[in-house]
C-alpha cells in the first residue's frame, strides 16, 4: 500500500512509470466491496431486460453505434454478454447470469459508486499523479460471467477517452479475486512508452478506428493475478487485455476511467459526448 490511502510513494510512482500499471492491494475495504456488490445486485434485479436487447460485443465495436450505447455516457445502461441470447432473441439463461456489464454513469448516479469513485483514497491517488483537475468520464461494473464472460481484445485506453495532451488514467478495482482462470487482466509491461498506436472515433456513420490494430506477441503480456480489493491502476498507453472466463465462477470489477481538465482538451470525436461535464474529484 501507499504511505495513506492512495498516497503514492515515489517507489511506487517509479514503477508506474515503468511499468504502465500499479497494483494497490487492499485498496478497497471488505466493507466498500461488499457494498458494491450488493448494489449492482439491487440495480440488475430492478431492471427490466425486454426494454432493451443491446448486446455488448468488445470484439466488435462497430455493432455498438445504437444510441443505447451513446446515451449511456450519464446514464447507468445495462449491455449484455454476446453469446446470451438464442437464436430467438429471448435470454438463455437468468439476467443476473447474461449480463456484460452495466456503465458509465454509475461513478455519478448512484450514492454507493459515487461515494468510493470521489473518496478520499481516490483523490489522493491521482494527487499523487500530478493531475490538477481530475474528472471520472466513465465507470463500469463489469460481470466476466462464468462460461460465456466475452474477452476484451488488446487495447489502450487512451484510445477511447482521447484529451490533447493525454491523459486517460484507469482504474481497475477487483470485487473477486481475479485469475488466469477467470479473465484477470494481462498487459505487456512498459508497452506504453510506445505512445498511442490508434483511436476510436466517433463521426457521422457511427464508431470506428482509425486504423486496424497491430498484431501483438501472446508471449510479451504478463497476468496481473488480484485478491479482491486490489486496484489496478493503468496507464492510458498501456497495452493490455483480458480473456474469457473459463471458470465456474464471475470476475466482478469496477472500472473507473478518469482524465484531467486542467491544461488539456476533450476531443471532440470520442464517443462520449457529455451535454454537462461530470463534477471533478478536486480541484487544485
Amino acid at each position: 500500500m501507499g504511505i495513506a490511502g492512495g498516497n503514492l510513494s515515489s517507489d511506487q510512482i517509479q514503477s508506474f512509470n515503468s511499468q504502465g500499471y500499479l497494483v494497490l492491494e487492499s485498496f478497497a475495504s471488505p466493507e466498500d466491496i461488499e457494498a458494491m456488490r450488493t448494489r449492482m445486485d439491487q440495480l440488475l434485479h430492478d431492471f427490466d431486460c425486454s426494454s432493451t436487447a443491446s448486446i455488448f460485443s468488445t470484439k466488435n465495436q462497430q455493432q455498438l453505434t445504437d444510441n443505447y450505447f451513446y446515451e449511456s455516457v450519464d446514464k447507468i445502461s445495462f449491455f449484455f454478454e454476446e453469446k446470451a441470447f438464442g437464436d430467438d432473441g429471448t435470454l438463455k439463461q437468468p439476467k443476473e447470469l447474461s449480463i456484460n456489464k452495466v456503465g458509465h454513469a454509475l461513478h455519478e448516479l448512484d450514492p454507493v459508486f459515487r461515494k468510493f469513485s470521489y473518496s478520499e483514497k481516490v483523490s489522493s491517488l491521482f494527487s499523487s499523479l500530478g493531475y490538477k483537475r481530475p474528472i471520472p468520464v466513465q465507470s463500469m461494473y463489469i460481470f466476466k460471467q462464468p462460461g460465456i464472460g466475452g474477452e476484451v481484445v488488446p487495447h489502450q485506453d487512451n484510445s477511447f477517452l482521447y484529451t490533447e495532451p493525454q491523459t486517460c488514467t484507469g482504474l481497475w478495482l477487483a470485487l473477486e479475486d481475479a485469475t488466469v482462470v477467470n479473465g484477470c487482466l494481462w498487459a505487456i509491461p512498459g508497452s506504453q512508452k510506445n505512445g498511442l498506436v490508434r483511436r476510436f472515433i466517433r463521426g457521422e456513420d457511427g464508431v470506428t478506428f482509425d486504423r486496424p490494430s497491430p498484431a501483438y506477441d501472446s508471449k510479451d503480456f504478463v497476468p496481473i493475478e488480484v485478491k479482491a480489493g486490489s486496484l489496478i491502476v493503468i496507464h492510458g498507453d498501456l497495452i493490455h487485455q483480458s480473456f474469457e472466463n473459463q471458470s465456474s465462477k464471475s470476475r466482478h470489477a469496477y472500472s473507473l476511467h478518469v482524465v484531467d481538465t486542467d491544461g488539456c482538451k476533450w476531443a471532440p470525436d470520442n464517443w462520449i459526448r457529455r451535454k454537462v461535464a461530470p463534477e471533478p474529484i478536486y480541484v487544485s
